[in-house]
């Protein structure tokens, strides 16, 4: 290989490791990205968690009142069995946000879990174009190394053999 071959292949080389890092870089970035959306997505969660708790409470208090008053209007009072209606309401509405509590827990993790996954992703590619860099690197100093830098063109010479004077540009007549 000419050294000018070499040196275009180094060239290309040398600029084709530069992008295959700018994109691992570029990769990377969009999967921290990815991975910030997903831990904004798990504070979301929790901040709509203590919003439906809120909103249950205060449907809860609405419906004990309810069921107070008519328990009251019947005439009855507020004891045996009007008691025992307005206890297993409280039970079911701290079972009830147990549930909301447990299940918005589950979503935060699973969304931290794909924020964790997501920057896992971005290393990966990172260090994919790592591994690429290095190679076209290599390619690159391979080229160089096997570069003829005594014969710049390539150029062959004629071998006629040695002592000869003959010109390689007259005919073998002109020598008898």
């Amino acid at each position: 290989m000419s050294w000018v071959q070499a040196a275009a292949t180094a060239v290309t080389s040398v600029a084709a490791a530069q992008q295959a890092s700018a994109a691992g870089k570029y990769n990377q970035a969009v999967q921290n990205r990815n991975a910030q959306v997903a831990e904004q997505e798990a504070e979301r969660l929790e901040q709509q968690k203590e919003f439906d708790i809120a909103r249950f409470d205060q449907q809860f208090s609405q419906l004990q009142g309810q069921t107070k008053t008519n328990v009251l209007f019947s005439g009855a009072e507020l004891s045996g069995s009007g008691l025992n209606i307005m206890r297993y309401n409280s039970e079911q509405a701290e079972i009830e946000k147990d549930i909301i509590d447990y299940n918005s827990k589950v979503a935060q993790s699973q969304k931290l879990e794909e924020a964790n996954f997501a920057r896992m992703q971005g290393n990966i590619a990172r260090q994919q174009a790592r591994a690429a860099q290095i190679g076209y690197y290599a390619k690159a100093g391979q080229s160089l190394l096997s570069a003829d830098f005594n014969n710049p063109f390539k150029t062959k010479g004629i071998t006629q053999g040695a002592g000869s004077s003959k010109s390689s540009f007259t005919s073998n007549s002109a020598y008898r």
